[in-house]
């Protein structure tokens, strides 16, 4: 397994992974999660040019997993973790995390965040095995506040939604 920067060319590939992760959802009854369109190629793009959009490869160095970020009120942001469900289990996801750790360290980053679900296995549950703690209200930031209410309306506070913090 290797990670590096996603090529421009793999954009729609991360789109796919998207796609694919995104049908365990309607397993556990999130049928307008399974069906949400995957972040544009303009979108993806942009996280490809600030070099802050990871992929993991095969042999053959086809992606399997990708994460992108971004930094919101200082620290680094992970706007999102994807894995293939057919190479779930591998220890993919935990190896970008750890990737964009190293990463945030480099860059003097105090932490790493996310928005996830609280509920779903492979989400909160999942991010707090990697290290990672819920905030409480009082604790987030104005940047996190702020994605908060971008998701809300588009819907995501159907199911209850948790900010996650780790420091490094």
């Amino acid at each position: 397994m290797s990670i590096r920067v996603a090529a421009v060319g793999e954009l729609p590939v991360l789109q796919d992974i998207e796609r694919a992760a995104g049908r365990l959802f309607r397993e556990i009854g999130m049928p307008s999660v399974a069906d949400e369109e995957p972040l544009s190629l303009e979108v993806l793009a942009g996280y490809q040019g600030a070099g802050r959009a990871w992929v993991t490869t095969d042999a053959e160095e086809r992606p399997l997993a990708y994460l992108i970020a971004e930094v919101v009120d200082g620290n680094l942001h992970l706007a999102q973790v994807s894995v293939h469900p057919d190479a779930a289990r591998r220890g993919l996801g935990r190896a970008l995390i750890d990737h964009a750790a190293a990463y945030a360290r480099a860059g003097r980053f105090p932490a790493l965040t996310l928005i996830t679900f609280a509920r779903v296995p492979w989400n909160a549950p999942y991010y707090e095995r990697c290290g990672f703690w819920s905030l409480d209200d009082g604790e987030l930031t104005p940047g996190l506040r702020a994605l908060r209410r971008e998701e809300a309306a588009q819907g995501l506070d159907r199911w209850p939604r948790v900010c996650m913090r780790r420091d490094l």
